[in-house]
């Protein structure tokens, strides 16, 4: 399902036109982006949370040249989903 699926179905479901919706939906996705770059997670009960996971430094190989490189400490962005949406999906 894409993001226009998603803004076609509230909208047909609702009755609120597409523009409204899909304003709605990128201003969401706007702060929950900007939220996970400040470090701050997201919970949305019933639905999910999404977080910042931090990946330790590791080491790995670049085989090509046969070397060894360090990758340093790095925060990604990870959704974990609540224990009623997993229950769902299944």
């Amino acid at each position: 399902m894409t993001k226009a699926d998603i803004v076609n179905e509230i909208s047909k479901t609702t009755g609120i036109e597409k523009a409204s919706v899909l304003e709605t939906l990128e201003k969401f996705m706007e702060i929950v982006k900007d939220s996970l770059a400040h470090d701050e997670n997201v919970y949305l009960r019933g639905f999910g949370s999404f977080i910042v996971k931090t990946r330790s430094q590791k080491t790995a190989r670049n085989i090509s040249k046969n070397t060894t490189i360090i990758i340093p400490e790095h925060k990604i962005p990870a959704f974990k989903p609540a224990k009623v949406f997993m229950e769902d999906v299944k």
